[in-house]
């Protein structure tokens, strides 16, 4: 039976829950597991190491803090933007995407508007949370 190695091309379910429980993300849900090539940035480091040495059929849970995962709010990524510089009529909880000086997508939520100024929050959403992924190896290519 192989086991995951560097490098092996992996298909998965997972599942990421916050702290409290709340599900972010699950790939059982809809039935759409996830494939990717270890090594390759798609998972966090510390999610790929847990990966190591697995075999097809294996079932995991691994707790990261946020020093593991997306680290902590920063509020350097905290930015006031004109009003008037959205073509859209930006409202708190909304998620917007914006384009980069050098053509990168980035998401940035709205935090607060005024008459003047929109502040987003360019943070990752799990940032400060701790989060719990359960997984399921479906497949080692």
């Amino acid at each position: 039976m192989s086991t995951i190695q560097s490098n092996s091309r992996i298909t998965l379910h997972y599942r990421i829950s916050l702290e409290d429980g709340t599900v972010a993300d699950d790939t059982w849900e809809d039935d759409t597991p996830l494939t990717f090539t270890l090594g390759d940035g798609t998972m966090l480091a510390k999610m790929e190491e847990s990966l190591l040495g697995l075999a097809e059929g294996a079932e995991e849970s691994l707790t990261l803090s946020p020093e593991q995962a997306f680290g902590y709010p920063d509020s350097e990524n905290m930015h006031q933007l004109e009003r008037a510089d959205f073509e859209i009529t930006p409202e708190p909880g909304q998620i917007i995407g914006f384009t980069t000086p050098n053509g990168e997508e980035l998401p940035g939520m709205v935090i607060e508007v005024d008459d003047a100024m929109v502040t987003v929050n360019f943070n990752h959403p799990f940032a400060g949370h701790t989060l719990k992924f359960d997984l399921q190896i479906l497949e080692i290519h």
